[in-house]
């Protein structure tokens, strides 16, 4: 009886034992569980910050290039994804995702037993969440460790995301192959469309590939793919997520897949794309990774007609010969930048010769000593004699003799107008010594020109630029006088739809209205043949393709050709010349600019209104005989409709020869100390001895003494 009480006694030790060994078990699974949630808790969110395609778009929204690091991914929100795309993916994936915590411990439980089995890793059980965390942060290696740490991972996601964040960024992270990266770079890849445009029978294509995307790849194996997917749309239809007619309808759709061709999106307008990049570096102080691999969308100002247009007729117009091209379209009235070429070829030089390139604007650069000429006192029919002219300085060692084309002068004294039309050299030189040498430098630094030396070849174009700074400076007199940078960039938004950056340019009215309006209408003379005279207008050769209202200033250096013009909605700027130390041929390279501008102009105001320039308050309006510069009359009928600031318009008729030999003499009595400022510049004090060489002759009047 005792032995049986002993035995008894000894059973209920050990069960208490086991209880309280149990009991004991659950406490410390119990803490664990709470410390590992309390840590989880501690940690906070994890890091959201996937690889994605960084997009941009042109103005109509046409996307004109990605950056994408070697992957091809987009980020989207649950919304703008199918349905069936997240009931497929959930089917065949995770069941159980809206009511697990992350993990699933029954599967965890069956491939733990399936693994020791079997003696190896091979079987998964990851959940969603714990998938999304691999794919962030782990690697894909088979140790236990690694599942640890995609737990904690999974844990803290799903403390701080809702399952609807979760699901929508596994699926624009998760791996379909062929450099795909999530649902939306996935359908364009295989299908050609959007993911939210997906059918049920792509959508299930598209769910069975990440489980093997080489061996489940429907461009690989298309039998095996389409097994995959039958077994998706069974498991949807057991989900009670489609009805089984869908599925068999599905089942039976012949699958059309995105033809390779296709897929290779012709980038556009590299160069524009590569300066907008630089913009982001330096004015929104984006870091490289940042725009390359954060899911930007870039929403920019090209205009992809006008870039189509623009490379057609560098094509059309450029010899293969070596010599380069740089083109700037802009819309003055908002400084949007429409058009860009840098160059002949991107693929064979990626240097921008639009924004990088410093070249010598020759003539392009003297209607801003004509606007500074016009506020000192000067009228377009103010009048200078246009002669051969060769100045001492230095005490009389030094000549320097600027000259005409082929040296071809009136002899005779010229107006502003005419001398913008002939793009007179001597005139230029004049009126620069006339007003004062840092009387253009002051203009050209206020419209962004740079901080220019003070010198006299200036005038004649001797100080380098960029063809975008000189089409930006030309934008400021088609609007107005006003001054703004350009515009590459409407605004950046991120992965979410979050407006992070936007290029909007304070404006500035730097120039008188009145004075940039007068100055325009006389650079319209430059394309009407009317003022032929002693020479021609240097805008002959393409003044009859213009059918809008233009204005515009061609320039030449030995090594340059500039073309620049506008008209109240376009500016366009085209240089022509050699990358290395190499004249150009003036009579056929020479003319290059001035075909591809003039095209172009025409091309792109095709479909536009023919507004004329907006005439502003304080001018006024008279008919002048342009070579006299006298009011027409019976002697002189063939005028010029011609604006003046207001009260500053000839009285005098074209009949009356005392008003003209009074007029001839007008910049001499109007500006009294115009012969003290004339030589004290050829003094030693203010000579440069780098200008005595005087400029090369080129072609149409334009030159430059400048060289680089």
């Amino acid at each position: 009886m005792q032995t049986v009480t002993r035995k008894k006694r000894k059973r209920f030790r050990k069960i208490r034992l086991i209880w309280r060994l149990l009991l004991l078990s659950l406490i410390v699974i119990a803490l664990g569980i709470i410390l590992l949630l309390s840590y989880t808790r501690m940690q906070g969110p994890p890091p959201i910050d996937a690889v994605q395609t960084t997009q941009f778009l042109a103005a109509d929204g046409t996307v004109m290039g990605k950056e994408e690091a070697g992957q091809n991914r987009f980020s989207l929100p649950l919304t703008e994804m199918s349905p069936y795309l997240l009931q497929a993916t959930i089917a065949i994936e995770d069941r159980k995702f809206y009511s697990h915590y992350g993990f699933d411990l029954k599967r965890i439980g069956g491939a733990l037993l399936a693994n020791l089995q079997s003696g190896s890793k091979a079987q998964g059980a990851s959940t969603i969440t714990q998938q999304y965390a691999r794919n962030l942060y782990l690697s894909h290696e088979k140790t236990y460790m690694r599942k640890w740490n995609e737990l904690l991972y999974a844990l803290r996601l799903e403390m701080n995301f809702s399952k609807d964040e979760i699901l929508a960024g596994y699926l624009n992270t998760v791996y379909y192959g062929h450099g795909a990266y999530g649902v939306e770079a996935a359908a364009q890849h295989f299908f050609g469309k959007s993911a939210k445009d997906v059918s049920l029978a792509e959508a299930a294509m598209l769910a069975g590939i990440p489980k093997g995307p080489s061996y489940y790849s429907p461009l690989n194996d298309l039998e095996k793919a389409k097994s995959r997917q039958e077994l998706i749309l069974d498991s949807m239809v057991g989900e009670g997520m489609i009805a089984e007619a869908e599925a068999d309808k599905a089942k039976a759709e012949k699958l059309v897949f995105a033809d390779e061709a296709d897929k290779e999106e012709e980038e556009i307008a590299p160069y524009f794309q590569d300066h907008v990049k630089a913009l982001l570096h330096n004015e929104a102080q984006m870091d490289e990774a940042a725009v390359d691999t954060g899911g930007l969308i870039i929403e920019t100002t090209l205009d992809p007609a006008l870039q189509q247009q623009a490379e057609d007729l560098v094509e059309k117009h450029m010899p293969d010969n070596g010599l380069q091209v740089a083109l700037i379209a802009m819309d003055p009235r908002n400084g949007e930048v429409k058009a860009l070429v840098g160059g002949t070829d991107y693929n064979e030089s990626s240097y921008n010769r639009a924004t990088q390139a410093m070249r010598n604007p020759g003539s392009t650069i003297k209607p801003f000593l004509y606007y500074a000429a016009l506020e000192n006192g000067f009228t377009p029919v103010s009048t200078f004699l246009s002669e051969a002219t060769s100045f001492s300085y230095d005490d009389g060692r030094e000549d320097y003799a600027p000259s005409n084309y082929n040296d071809i002068y009136a002899n005779d004294f010229i107006t502003m107008l005419e001398a913008i039309a002939y793009s007179d050299n001597i005139y230029a030189m004049k009126t620069h010594l006339s007003i004062g040498t840092d009387e253009l430098v002051n203009v050209s630094e206020k419209l962004g020109l740079g901080t220019f030396e003070n010198r006299p070849s200036l005038a004649l174009g001797a100080q380098p630029v960029t063809v975008l700074d000189i089409a930006n400076a030309y934008a400021a007199l088609a609007d107005g006088g006003k001054q703004r940078e350009p515009v590459f960039i409407r605004q950046v938004r991120d992965g979410e739809g979050n407006k992070v950056y936007e290029q909007k340019p304070p404006v500035r009215q730097v120039l008188r209205e009145d004075t940039a309006f007068v100055l325009t209408d006389m650079l319209r003379g430059v394309f009407e043949p009317a003022l032929n005279s002693y020479t021609s207008v240097t805008g002959a050769s393409v003044a009859a393709q213009l059918t809008h209202p233009t204005a515009g200033k061609s320039g030449s250096t030995p090594r340059d050709s500039w073309m620049v013009g506008y008209t109240p909605q376009l500016v366009t700027a085209v240089w022509v010349g050699f990358d290395k130390d190499k004249d150009i041929n003036q009579s056929v390279e020479g003319q290059i600019s001035k075909r591809i501008w003039a095209d172009f102009m025409e091309a792109a105001m095709a479909n536009e209104l023919k507004l004329p320039f907006k005439e502003p308050p304080g001018v006024e309006a008279v008919d002048i005989d342009p070579h006299t510069g006298l009011l027409t009359s019976d002697a002189c009928p063939n005028g010029r409709t011609t604006y003046f600031l207001a009260g500053t318009a000839p009285v005098n008729t074209c009949a009356e020869p005392e008003a003209a030999e009074d007029l001839q003499e007008e910049p001499e009595t109007k500006d009294p100390g115009f012969f003290k400022r004339f030589f004290k510049w050829f003094s030693i004090e203010d000579g440069d001895p780098s200008d005595p060489s005087g400029p090369t002759i080129l072609d149409e009047g334009e030159e430059s003494p400048a060289t680089e």
